[in-house]
């Protein structure tokens, strides 16, 4: 969505599976109401009463949160000629199914609003907890536009126009000589195989257009025929895309050996960033996965940011979703077990904090109040990848395939490094994510 008019301000708020607390609803309200604030300084005075009046409002339901945080302010506030504007992307991305039928509902509330017009513009997937969030819905209280039925021509001609300007653009920075390149003929073949998917047609231009082999023989790869995926699958031509991307990019013509090789390090690596609770720079994984450098293998996908400094993402969803389906994803080699991920993040991060030790921002004054140590301090001894290991462990634990060996190492933290890990969560303002790590771990020790 682009920028909101003189008559309009936005909050926003981005949902994305497996992302730590933008994988789940607990921080929702609180994110918007605190937007609402800086781009409505009216609601101020209300919120802030709100939080005063409700001093435990973030352990508080959406319920809750909802009515003090947004709504009542809204509500009390006075009449205003802007309009305010709720974006909600990727709902579907939510964890919970209950909180995504639950967000759907209390926004609806926003109808009664008299003073101050509240919209909500909220995108998702067709998934069956969004289809019947609406369903319940009273039938004036939101208007649906459904993507997939636009008319198959008119989709199929943006994405042929979107083809011709971009390959005609690789033709010129790549300065190729074959007249026409590609003809025409090559790109209706492209948007046949594209099926109505944007993310297929961008993905063909990434890798068409990257300089590792020429357009011409990366244009080849796509347009060789594949017959192993289902063809009743609804995704089986994303799906060929994809295997085809990394059989060629990942493995390519190395030896059998080198190729299995190279398919360890990308499940290592690549399993490693769509299962991450948070978005992390490329410098900052490869230490946190004891590697020297993950460029290369991110280089294989056409991925790589312009320096290590710079934060690594998955490009789609739906390769992440590609990558962790045994029935999509058919080469084995490329295939992502989630839960063995999971164990082997919570692995590394506990040989991170294994090397914990006191007074590790060496301030030499035990009684310091966290709020008065400069942020550069904590960043220079307390790098992104052991904050990290200290806030998500446990998580990676909990989602992971642990033997007995994964419990000898969480006692071995208890007895040793866990005092070392309290004061390190104190430093990055993690403590009370870390006092529910520890009622969590509790609960599982006490069971086993």
């Amino acid at each position: 969505m682009g920028p909101c008019g003189k008559e309009e301000t936005c909050s926003y708020f981005f949902f994305s599976r497996g992302r730590g607390d933008i994988s789940h609803a607990g921080q929702f309200f609180t994110t918007i109401a605190a937007q609402l604030t800086r781009s409505l300084p009216v609601l101020r005075p209300f919120i802030s009463k709100a939080i005063e009046e409700n001093f435990d409002i973030l352990k508080q339901g959406l319920s809750e949160q909802w009515k003090h945080l947004i709504l009542d302010p809204l509500a009390k506030a006075p009449a205003q000629s802007i309009q305010l504007v709720v974006v909600i992307d990727a709902l579907d991305e939510c964890d919970s199914k209950d909180d995504i039928r639950l967000i759907l509902k209390l926004l609806a509330q926003a109808k009664c609003l008299e003073t101050i017009r509240l919209r909500v513009l909220v995108t998702s997937r067709p998934e069956t907890p969004i289809l019947l969030g609406f369903r319940n819905l009273p039938g004036e209280v939101y208007q649906d536009f459904v993507l997939h039925n636009i008319p198959p021509p008119t989709v199929n001609q943006d994405i042929s126009i979107f083809f011709r300007r971009k390959l005609s653009s690789v033709k010129s920075e790549r300065e190729l000589s074959t007249m026409p390149w590609p003809d025409e003929p090559t790109i209706q073949r492209l948007v046949e195989k594209a099926a109505g998917l944007f993310i297929y047609a961008a993905t063909i231009y990434r890798f068409i257009g990257d300089d590792s082999n020429t357009p011409e023989e990366q244009l080849s790869v796509i347009l060789e025929e594949d017959h192993d995926t289902p063809t009743e699958s609804p995704t089986r031509h994303l799906d060929d895309m994809y295997t085809k991307l990394l059989q060629h990019s990942v493995v390519g013509n190395h030896t059998a050996r080198m190729g299995d090789h190279l398919a360890v390090r990308f499940r290592k690596i690549v399993g490693s960033i769509i299962v991450m609770c948070d978005i992390m720079a490329a410098k900052e994984i490869a230490k946190l996965l004891h590697l020297r450098s993950i460029s290369t293998t991110l280089a294989s996908l056409h991925s790589v940011p312009e320096n290590e400094g710079q934060p690594v993402r998955v490009f789609h969803p739906s390769f992440r979703d590609f990558l962790l389906d045994p029935e999509r994803c058919l080469d084995s080699r490329f295939l992502i077990d989630s839960r063995e991920t999971h164990i082997t993040l919570f692995r590394n991060c506990m040989a991170h904090l294994a090397e914990l030790q006191q007074d590790l921002c060496n301030l030499r004054e035990p009684g310091v109040s966290v709020g008065d140590i400069p942020e550069h301090i904590i960043q220079r001894y307390i790098p992104a990848h052991i904050h990290y290991a200290c806030r998500y462990w446990f998580h990676h634990f909990q989602l992971g395939n642990p033997i007995q060996e994964d419990m000898d190492r969480i006692l071995r933290f208890l007895e040793h490094d866990f005092l070392h890990w309290l004061e390190t969560v104190s430093l990055i303002r993690e403590t009370s994510n870390g006092v529910l790590m520890v009622k969590d771990l509790e609960l599982i020790l006490k069971v086993s």
